[in-house]
């Protein structure tokens, strides 16, 4: 009986690493064809107008009203062929693909800091190996969403992130100096438990210690058996 319910349990496990991997690759894979969509269509389209706008300021470059107008109009079109780019870097990182996930958060770190603020330092071994694709994608949206967290609640003024290998493992590290919260109040919010389903997919474990006004630390640990 003992055996049978022990077997029981494993499948169920089972089931729900299916589904949660089914679920993972899902969102992958529509983040990768928004990607690849608003590059090839909107990002295409946009370029087009641009060209228009161009051809435009030529003839109507004796039109003292018009060409301020188009000059404008030039510059919000420059802005949102640049929004569009970084949607698409932050929906499917070029960098995560091509050089793996100390480069892809060392991107995300500096531009973090350029566009908030707040003082973001990176702290990693270079020359680091490529990790399973699974490993890297997982660990960066992790990353990615502890920023979000920091950004919108916190009032944090300087964050860290740590990258290491060590014996047992890949251990990263994520460390705020924000207003920090109570655990107890917060440990059945969605963004807690999205983190842990992703780490419990790649085998790992977290770890998120916090107190009130003491910021917050996020710890998180995948066996060498994985990587």
């Amino acid at each position: 009986m003992i055996r049978n319910q022990e077997e029981k349990k494993n499948l169920q496990i089972e089931k729900q690493n299916d589904l949660l991997r089914a679920i993972l690759e899902t969102q992958e894979s529509e983040r990768k064809r928004l990607a690849e969509d608003l590059h090839d269509s909107v990002g295409q389209v946009l370029s087009a107008v641009k060209l228009n706008l161009h051809r435009l300021n030529k003839t109507c470059a004796a039109d003292e009203k018009a060409v301020p107008l188009l000059s404008n109009t030039r510059n919000l079109i420059d802005e949102c062929i640049q929004e569009i780019r970084s949607i698409i870097q932050n929906v499917r990182p070029p960098l995560l693909t091509d050089f793996g996930l100390a480069e892809a958060l060392n991107d995300l770190c500096i531009k973090i800091q350029r566009t908030t603020g707040i003082t973001v330092s990176f702290d990693y071994e270079h020359n680091l190996q490529r990790f399973n694709p699974e490993i890297e994608v997982t660990l960066y949206r992790i990353i990615q969403e502890l920023f979000g967290n920091t950004l919108k609640h916190a009032q944090a003024t300087a964050v860290q992130v740590i990258l290491r290998i060590e014996e047992n493992g890949l251990h990263l590290t994520f460390k705020d100096n924000g207003l920090g919260f109570d655990l107890l109040e917060t440990k059945n919010g969605s963004g807690l438990k999205n983190m842990q389903s992703r780490t419990d997919f790649i085998l790992g474990q977290i770890k998120i210690t916090s107190q009130p006004k003491q910021g917050m630390t996020a710890e998180i640990k995948v066996p060498v058996s994985f990587i």
